[in-house]
């Protein structure tokens, strides 16, 4: 055999080598790199009764159980008072929200824009507004959505949410914060740590909500509410009172006051502190409201002006608070008040909104730590026997919370024990809190838990060493390579053959 023939055969055998060599590296699985998650990203707007506030929420594209780790990526503070106080007024409900919108803007990644949910969630003021008029109701929300619609966001919705939704998500919030529902281990894993729920308090401006987990059967199927997170389903009770948030119950008072004593220049107000009076109008002030309908005389001027005068005395404040709330009829096994259907209080609850801020007043014009009934009476009889100069001594309190903070104390106080049912030794299991884990307590945060069920579930990224098309193509060259070193040598060994037989 020449040296050529040599030569070509020992090219061949490299060739053949190489293309088995290049099959193995391209074919054998590589190590696969799972490659961070990019974040998506949600915007909530809480349309409350007295003000708007904005909450962008993040979680990592591999959601755990079909739920997203979500925590709080920034919030905003609209300008104004809530969308329900822009009734009409056209424009001004979208303009108090552009602030907000435009920070939003910039605190997204662009990339993330188009793939954003942009939802408005409405509270008790639109529900009050509604009640009032529905069809200026529509209108504001419109205006609001059509709003929304204009930023490059996926606007879903604008709605108002009914008072079981709004207490549902605020429990919602309460415990993810808590980690009740999931946590991160040591471990570097995501678990499931099966605590027991904590049940949620909220006081807005025109109501409040009691929410918690009970397995007792809730006579009140309207009561009810079920929510799917991570993983599992909690049945909820949850009722909401509308009319008796903060703003509504010292207005409720009012008209109260004002109708016991009847329609005059001056009202004695015994929740007010001594040295402290006001001018008020029957009509916007009082008795415009809904909730105040009850209350309102046959016949009034809406634009009377009349003298509210602060007498400061406990007793007679703590006994007209106590008229607001109807606890006498009740068609369940038991009620908390008005007629509602209220099961067993079981395990800790989180008081926050207007409870955090409510207690956090009294225990800085007192110095009384409220760790007990007991305790919350004595700060309450120190507070409605203080006089507005003394009130006013504490320069971090504002004068327009300071002149309720007898009425509010004994708003809670009644509420809390009377109302709840909560007693000397479960007042303990109530923690006052307006922040957790970072994070603004609301029913903000439980929404968009609950919603980002909708968004897409991703997949953590796999990333191999070529993307697959030029992969398949490499593949296919090598394979081709070793075709046709196998026909050439093939070939070779055939001639070879042949050369031999022509020999002999």
């Amino acid at each position: 055999m020449s040296l050529h023939r040599h030569c070509q055969i020992i090219y061949a055998v490299v060739l053949l080598i190489l293309a088995l060599v290049g099959i193995l590296l391209v074919v054998i699985p590589a190590k696969e790199m799972e490659t961070p998650p990019e974040n998506m990203y949600g915007i909530v707007l809480d349309a409350g009764s007295s003000h708007t506030s904005m909450y962008i929420y993040k979680w990592p594209a591999d959601k755990q159980n079909g739920t997203g780790i979500v925590t709080q990526h920034s919030k905003c503070h609209g300008e104004g008072g809530g969308i329900s106080s822009y009734a009409g007024a056209p424009g001004d409900a979208a303009r108090s929200l552009e602030a907000c919108l435009e920070q939003a803007v910039k605190d997204i990644p662009k990339s993330r824009h188009h793939q954003t949910p942009l939802y408005l969630g409405a509270t008790a003021g639109m529900r009050l507004l509604n009640e009032v008029n529905a069809t200026e109701s529509q209108r504001v929300l419109k205006e609001v959505e059509n709003k929304l619609r204009s930023y490059p966001f996926d606007f879903k919705e604008a709605s108002v949410l009914n008072g079981k939704e709004e207490g549902a998500y605020g429990w919602a919030t309460v415990n993810y914060l808590l980690e009740n529902f999931v946590k991160y281990g040591f471990v570097g894993r995501w678990l499931n740590p099966g605590s027991e729920t904590t049940g949620a308090l909220d006081l807005g401006g025109a109501s409040t909500q009691i929410t918690f987990e009970t397995s007792e059967e809730v006579e009140d199927k309207d009561n009810v509410m079920e929510l799917k997170l991570y993983g599992r389903t909690y049945r909820l009770y949850t009722q909401s009172f509308l009319c008796y948030g903060q703003v509504q119950i010292l207005q409720r008072l009012l008209a109260h006051l004002i109708t016991t004593q009847g329609v005059k220049p001056v009202v004695l107000h015994p929740c007010y502190p001594r040295q402290y009076n006001t001018f008020i109008k029957l009509g916007e002030d009082v008795f415009d409201s809904p909730c105040t309908k009850r209350y309102r005389p046959a016949q009034f001027d809406p634009q009377m002006s009349v003298s509210v005068v602060g007498t400061g005395d406990y007793q007679s404040c703590r006994d007209n608070v106590k008229l607001l709330f109807s606890f006498d009829n009740c068609s369940y096994s038991k009620c908390s008040f008005d007629g509602v259907f209220q099961p067993t209080l079981r395990g800790r609850f989180m008081a926050f909104s207007a409870f955090f801020y409510t207690l956090s007043q009294m225990n800085q014009l007192t110095d009384i730590s409220i760790t007990s009934p007991s305790r919350m009476e004595e700060a309450i009889v120190r507070i409605c026997n203080m006089t507005f100069s003394e009130l006013t001594e504490n320069p971090n309190l504002k004068e327009k919370f300071i002149k309720h903070s007898c009425a509010m104390s004994n708003y809670i106080r009644v509420l809390l024990l009377q109302g709840y049912g909560f007693n000397e030794r479960s007042f303990s299991s109530i923690s006052f809190q307006i922040k957790a884990g970072g994070a603004s307590v609301g029913w903000a945060l439980g929404y968009m838990l609950n919603l980002s069920n909708m968004v897409p579930e991703q997949r953590l990224g796999l990333m191999k060493a070529l993307p697959i098309e030029p992969w398949r193509g490499i593949l296919f060259l090598f394979i081709a390579i070793l075709l046709i070193v196998l026909g050439y040598l093939l070939m070779m060994i055939y001639r070879n053959s042949k050369t031999k037989e022509g020999m002999v």
